[in-house]
Formats: structure tokens, sequence, C-alpha cells
């Protein structure tokens, strides 16, 4: 194996600035600059990347409702394909497909000896500092350093990740849909596959159908559950989530002043109203799991007698409560076998080019996941 001592010249959405006025179209705190790529130091990869799909994760960042150190090249559900490996990378090849996940995982702390349980410890300081798993950065531009986002930055045309950040995956499922299984369906697929665990015969509900919460109506419909409920206070959500897989669909006001009591309700909109109607239509000894992340500083209100006398479950879980090299092949495959209408989370294909407008598309709160399309010419090395 021959390992690249060449910095490489690529494209890349840096955000300069958290907070910025709407519409992002207009103050622009996105921009595509040409940034200097270092090659991959020992257990890492470097990867062109084929798509990268565009989260609200993304836009609590440059809302600044999720801050994090600036500059920083954002992007972290993303596919591609390796170009090269760093030393000690022996498990994949030049030229296999990977899905990028946003929490690499150490493998030696708690977090990850929880079975998904709980994050990742080191995954997670790394995340915050803006670095790689394995310390440090491998961004620049004109001499500055720039951070990573969620050790991926996958919106641009090529990435150096941790190892233990990627996953392999069959060439013959298409980037789009291999991007998405890195978060969208990750998260709020893995809240019913691993913290809800509908039965056939059980009732699920869905609160705040955006992309993770779509994932999660679609990841019910594939593993059968009897009866799907989305909620959401836009109907045109309500309408997509019935063309994928719920049985039915209704308001948050009518969910509760029905009196709807499910066996598990996911809460995926980030906001506190949303988890306090997913909790108030729980019924006794049920699961309410919360995937969204509201804004730092936000209270609920529940009664506690509740989790008491009626022996009721609240659980929070991040990226899923999944072990992406255990729950991305159960997608793959469900995908394969036509269960998973992945390709119904697919609101667009945009251009990099096109970022900021693309925010403005989701703080609308008028998709579910637009993708950026990236072509597979590689860029030259650049010294």
């Amino acid at each position: 194996m021959t390992i690249s001592t060449q910095t490489r010249l690529i494209q890349g959405a840096v955000l300069e600035r958290s907070g910025a006025e709407l519409p992002y179209s207009q103050s622009q705190p996105l921009r595509v600059s040409h940034l200097e790529l270092d090659p991959p130091e020992a257990g890492e990869l470097l990867i062109r990347i084929t798509a990268a799909g565009i989260c609200h994760s993304d836009l609590s960042v440059v809302n600044n409702d999720r801050p994090r150190p600036l500059p920083m090249l954002l992007g972290h559900e993303a596919a591609g394909v390796v170009e090269e490996l760093g030393e000690g990378v022996t498990d994949l090849a030049v030229g296999d497909t990977v899905v990028m996940t946003f929490l690499p995982r150490c493998g030696d702390c708690k977090g990850c000896n929880s079975n998904g349980k709980i994050p990742c410890r080191n995954g997670s300081a790394s995340n915050e500092a803006g670095t790689l798993l394995g310390g440090g950065r491998r961004l620049r531009r004109e001499g500055e350093e720039i951070k990573h986002h969620i050790g991926v930055s996958g919106f641009a045309t090529h990435a150096v990740v941790s190892r233990k950040s990627v996953v392999p995956i069959g060439a013959d499922i298409p980037p789009e849909i291999a991007a998405i299984f890195g978060c969208a369906i990750l998260t709020g697929g893995g809240a019913v596959l691993n913290v809800a665990k509908p039965g056939p015969e059980d009732r699920i509900a869905v609160v705040g159908l955006g992309g993770v919460g779509m994932a999660a109506v679609i990841t019910a419909a594939a593993l059968g559950v009897k009866e799907i409920i989305g909620i959401d206070l836009q109907t045109d959500k309500q309408q997509q989530a019935l063309a994928l897989g719920a049985t039915s669909a209704m308001t948050p006001a009518e969910a509760v002043t029905a009196g709807l009591k499910v066996t598990a309700a996911i809460e995926a909109a980030g906001h506190p109203k949303a988890l306090e109607t997913a909790w108030a239509i729980t019924e006794p000894g049920g699961i309410t799991c919360t995937v969204g992340l509201p804004a730092p500083g936000q209270k609920i209100e529940i009664d506690p007698l509740e989790i008491t006398s009626q022996a009721r479950h609240l659980v929070g879980s991040y990226l899923g409560s999944a072990v992406p090299s255990v729950d991305i092949p159960i997608y793959e495959q469900l995908w394969r076998e036509g269960k998973l209408n992945a390709e119904g989370l697919i609101s667009s294909r945009i251009r990099l080019e096109d970022i900021n407008e693309a925010m403005d598309q989701l703080q609308q709160g008028n998709v579910l996941r637009q993708i950026i399309m990236f072509g597979d010419t590689p860029l030259p090395p650049h010294n």
C-alpha cells in the first residue's frame, strides 16, 4: 500500500458565521471555497464524496441553535468511494463504497460498550472540538485551519475521515440512498428498530415529520407494524407520511384531543411541545423516545407521577441508539427487498453551489432531504 504525502485541492461549503439573517440566499453564511485537504493519517481514509444529504442538524449550526467552532466545513450525512488508505487500514480497499456516520466510535469507552445506548465519549469530544477522532484537523484555507463537522465534513468533493466514521456498503446502493442511511435512516429508523422495538400488532406514532421522522415512518412500515400514526402541524407533511406508509395522520392537537394512546411515540421535531405531545399520547407501560435536538436550555412539563404509576419510559436516543456497522446492513437489506422506501425521503437533488438556498428551504419546512450530488472525476493532487 502506498501512503500519499500530498495535499489535495478540494471544494467545500464552509460556514463562515452562525446566526446570519434570513434568507440565507442573501446573507450567504456558507461559502463554497477551495480548500487544501491533507492526506489521511494512520487509521484514516480519503473519501471521494458522491452524495451528501442536508439535515436539520446542519441547519442548527447555521442558525446557531447548536454552536460549533468556526469556520467549519459542514455536512455529516454522506456517502462516497475510498480513494486512499491511511497506515493501518487493512479491512477496506481503494474503490470500496462507504457510508459516513457522524459519531465515530473509539471502541474502548463506556459508551462504545453500551451497544449503542450511550454515545462514544471520545467521539463526542472530538466532534465538539471540530477535530477527527485521531486528533487534529486535515483542512486548511489560505493557511487557516478549518474545523471538521462531527467527523465528516461531507459538503465537499472529498473528505478525510477516521476509519471508525465509515461503514462499507454495497456498490449497488445509489449514492443518494447510501448517504441518507448515515443519518436520517440511522437516527429515525434506529428509534424504531433499537428503542421502540414494536411488534406487528403494536401502535406507533411519530411526532414531527421531517426527514428523521419520516425515516421512522418508513422503517416502521418496512418492519410490518400494523398501525403507524404520523403527527405534524403541516397538512402536506401528513399527506407525505400517508404516502410513505403511515396508516393515519393528524395534528398534535387532534391527537391529544382524541385521546390517542400508542405503544411507542417517537419525537423527531426537536421542540419541547412535540415531546410533550409524544408523552401525552403514550399508553401506560409504553415508550416515549426522543431523537430531536432542541436548542439548549429548553424545558418540558410532564407529570412525574405518571412515570411511576403508569410504569412509563422516557428514553433519549442519539444516532438512533445504533451501532452503525450492525444497523446499516439491516437497512441495506430491507431496501434491497423493496420494503424500505428510502427514495421517498428525497425531495430534490441539488448542486453544492445551491447550499444557502437549500438551508432556506429546510428552515421553511418545505423539504425532507435535499441531496447534493457530486461528479465522479477526482481532483488532481495539489502540493
